[in-house]
């Protein structure tokens, strides 16, 4: 019994753990006894060396001295502030008036109003609350099929842990050793890929299948103007006008770069040409609606006006947060600080920041920091122990034998990842598996941002999948169990069945996989989004060797290899 034990003890280990997460038993604590147990174990089967343990206290303070973690709490309080502030609310309101008018339209609103609330708060429960509290009531009211609406809901919900700043994006890069930054910009072009996936959905159930999303009746546009127009299309000129400004700046940008630092200036990425150009068009949209209130001139319609100031606040915070950390100006930790900070201030603006709010959104950023740093803590004691009874060949050896290479290992563990985030959240499976798997997609040459977009885009579906999808859950929560009498048409609406929130996730999970497959195919959807690096042909350096100098080399100053 003990050879056997002392020949198995990682396959054991991985075992045991695999069965305190299945039954529901705290993660933390389930990870640290785990470990701490084995490693007493693999201390009396002389497998580990006792002086090893030294080293467990230093790995734990490791923890609290990585900065790129303060990121979390900076992110989830931006978000926190951002929710209780009613941004949601009246981004809703607003884009929900501009698309309803069109089949499928409020779908649309939600998918955009869902990617932008991700852009900023990144906090899945409160996008998803927020968007069942408002768009729900609405969709139903107006003959939404309840599937479609909770699953555009849910999804759109989801996408705060595929666009940046996401806090699973964070986590993917502290566990696989890789820059916040670069993960955050490899993961832009999947994640509006998939927003853009999400749209296509509902514009193809608007032509093929028009009653599960109508459009909303005339009466239900609150925004109109005197003469009774919706005012679309001034709308629609403010956004040609400010596109073509913002197109003008970007193409000319290297010009303009020159007359106000001169002509040695270094040419601009690209990246920083987006992000300027748009922060200018931004900024030239609210000018305009400032002039326009303010002269009472009559420039803008009432829509027109509605949706500038209301969507430009939260996009001047995205270019603020993002567009910093993109263009290396600031570090995911510090955009995050400036994300709180933003967040704070747009909340104080709209008179919705008081003591008791701010202190609330403390404590839920307090209990989410503490609930991942434990789970980082218990997780660094399982891989510690995991590692020193030799866990990482053994996971290895398991991979060897895999065909097809790098494709089946990604196959293997996309498979493998998807079923676990049916019944564990996406935090553990980070912490435990990545610090399995990472190393081993490193050893077969996989590009490890490359490798953490995949994961993050797999675990974006375990808010989805039943029976345990967080995102289920928050949207039964809020959603009417019982028939009710609607308050604007007085019809009896019937109440919600969990059912229907489990048939509407079904499309939006294929959505999600599907875009998975995407990324495995086309790798350049996230190296394309990443900076070039330089490429150094180490057989041609020459390190020149100053006069008068001797050298192991040619002596009197020669170049040596």
């Amino acid at each position: 019994m003990i050879e056997f034990v002392s020949a198995n003890i990682a396959p054991i280990m991985f075992g045991v753990i695999i069965f305190f997460l299945l039954s529901g038993f705290p993660v933390a604590f389930s990870l640290s006894a785990c470990g701490l147990f084995f490693g007493f174990v693999g201390l009396e089967l002389d497998i580990i060396p006792s002086t090893l343990f030294q080293a467990l206290p230093l790995r734990v303070l490791g923890i609290m001295q990585n900065e790129n973690l303060l990121a979390i709490p900076f992110f989830t309080l931006m978000g926190l502030i951002l929710e209780r502030s009613g941004m949601a609310e009246d981004l809703l309101e607003t884009i929900g008036q501009v698309f309803g008018p069109v089949r499928g339209g409020l779908a649309l609103a939600v998918i955009f109003v869902g990617a932008l609330l991700a852009a900023t708060t990144g906090v899945v429960a409160a996008s998803v609350i927020s968007m069942g509290l408002i768009s729900l009531p609405i969709m139903l009211r107006y003959g939404y099929s309840r599937p479609i609406a909770a699953g555009v809901i849910t999804a759109s919900g989801t996408l705060a842990q595929a666009i940046p700043p996401s806090l699973v994006l964070i986590v993917m890069a502290d566990q696989l050793g890789r820059p916040v930054g670069e993960m955050y910009k490899g993961a832009m072009i999947p994640a509006l890929a998939l927003v853009g996936l999400y749209a296509l959905f509902i514009i193809g159930l608007a032509i093929f299948k028009p009653k599960t999303v109508p459009a909303l009746p005339p009466e239900a546009l609150a925004y109109r103007e005197p003469d009774g127009s919706s005012g679309l299309r001034s709308l629609g000129a403010l956004t040609i006008v400010v596109t073509a400004a913002s197109i003008a700046l970007g193409k000319n940008y290297d010009t303009v770069l020159h007359w106000f630092k001169g002509p040695d200036v270094v040419a601009p990425a690209l990246d920083e040409v987006i992000v300027v150009a748009l922060t200018f068009g931004t900024i030239l949209a609210l000018v305009l609606a400032l002039i326009n209130k303010g002269l009472r001139i009559g420039l803008l319609s009432r829509i027109a006006e509605r949706v500038t100031f209301v969507l430009i606040p939260p996009l001047i915070l995205i270019f603020l947060v993002l567009g910093t950390i993109f263009l290396g100006v600031a570090t995911p930790t510090e955009g995050g600080a400036m994300g709180a900070v933003g967040a704070m201030i747009m909340a104080a603006s709209r008179k919705r920041l008081d003591f008791k709010t701010l202190i609330q959104a403390l404590e839920s950023t307090s209990r989410l920091s503490i609930f991942v740093l434990f789970i980082l803590v218990g997780s660094t004691i399982f891989s510690f122990v995991f590692t020193a009874v030799d866990g990482q060949k053994w996971v290895e050896h398991l991979f060897d034998r895999l065909p097809g290479g790098q494709l089946g290992f990604l196959l293997f563990v996309n498979t493998v990842i998807f079923f676990l985030g049916c019944f564990i959240d996406f935090f553990e499976i980070a912490f435990i598996l990545m610090p399995l798997l990472g190393p081993v997609a490193d050893k077969m040459g996989i590009d490890l941002i490359w490798f953490g977009v995949i994961i993050a885009m797999n675990l974006q579906t375990s808010f989805l999948t039943p029976p345990f999808g967080f995102a289920l859950f928050y949207l039964r929560s809020v959603a009417p169990a019982n028939a009710y009498l609607d308050r604007i048409t007085n019809k009896r609406i019937e109440g919600f069945k969990t059912g229907d929130i489990y048939r509407g996730s079904v499309a939006f999970v294929i959505i999600q996989l599907i875009m998975v497959a995407l990324v495995v195919a086309f790798p350049e959807l996230v190296s394309g989004g990443l900076d070039e690096k330089a490429k150094v042909d180490l057989d041609t350096i020459q390190i020149q060797q100053p006069a008068g100098e001797s050298g192991w080399g040619e002596s009197g100053g020669g170049a040596w290899k």
